[in-house]
């Protein structure tokens, strides 16, 4: 019985695209979809949104690159008002802009929207959902020019949001001052687990923000600081932390 179908990197267009979920849609055995890197158009995107308002087993869709824009993004989240199956959605490099992140802000329990050039603007409203999401696990949000202003935002997420678990924001442009409103948060979560802040231009001042934070937070597991501006002073408080179990992995 076929359950995953990877189909990225083909030639896939509108026909292409009705044709399978012409199946999807009577289909009761798939649950993993790739069909990333395509060329999937707008009324691809109706169809296939069509089929996964019906479709009571997908929990995978990965459309990753395909370029889809807002528009087109507006009928995968109608889709998902219904939908109570679909659980993970990539939609890294396709356009999506503040309208589009509107739409999908509050759509799913494992939302990717990296690479999207979300921005600060978008990366609030995204905020103002989450903050009243009682589903959302894992939120990746990386590669998307995310800077102070966006991480005061997402500090407050971590403040009012009771479940997420990890929180991705590699190559954004956080820097120091945006660290401390992610430290400040940190203080009194007590469900993440996981934060990736791989390149955002962290230096030792950024590194003290969380490790201070960290002394008091007995939940964050795993933490990524690498390709960052870390020195000897923020490597041997770190290195402090770690002796006294706040944080079980620091990559």
């Amino acid at each position: 019985t076929l359950k995953t179908l990877d189909l990225q990197n083909n030639n896939i267009k509108g026909d292409g695209i009705q044709s399978l979920v012409c199946a999807l849609e009577n289909n009761t055995t798939l649950i993993s979809l790739n069909l990333g890197r395509n060329q999937i158009d707008i009324d691809g995107i109706q169809h296939l949104a069509n089929a996964i308002e019906n479709n009571m087993t997908l929990t995978e869709l990965n459309i990753e690159g395909n370029g889809i824009g807002d528009d087109a993004i507006k009928y995968l989240a109608y889709a998902l008002e219904t939908n109570t199956t679909l659980t993970t959605l990539n939609l890294a490099r396709n356009d999506i802009s503040v309208e589009g992140a509107q739409s999908i802000a509050n759509a799913l329990e494992n939302n990717t929207v990296r690479g999207n050039q979300l921005g600060n603007d978008s990366i609030e409203l995204l905020s103002i959902a989450l903050q009243y999401n009682n589903t959302l696990t894992t939120l990746h949000v990386g590669w998307n020019s995310i800077g102070v202003e966006g991480a005061q935002y997402l500090g407050n997420v971590l403040n009012n949001n009771s479940i997420l678990v990890k929180l991705d924001l590699q190559s954004n442009e956080i820097y120091d001052d945006g660290i401390q409103y992610i430290a400040d948060a940190l203080r009194n979560n007590t469900t993440l687990k996981t934060l990736n802040l791989v390149r955002n231009n962290i230096s030792d001042e950024g590194a003290n923000y969380l490790i201070n934070a960290l002394e008091n937070n007995t939940t964050l597991t795993n933490l990524h600081l690498a390709l960052n501006h870390i020195a000897d002073e923020g490597a041997q408080s770190l290195a402090n932390l770690l002796e006294n179990n706040k944080v079980r992995r620091i990559l």
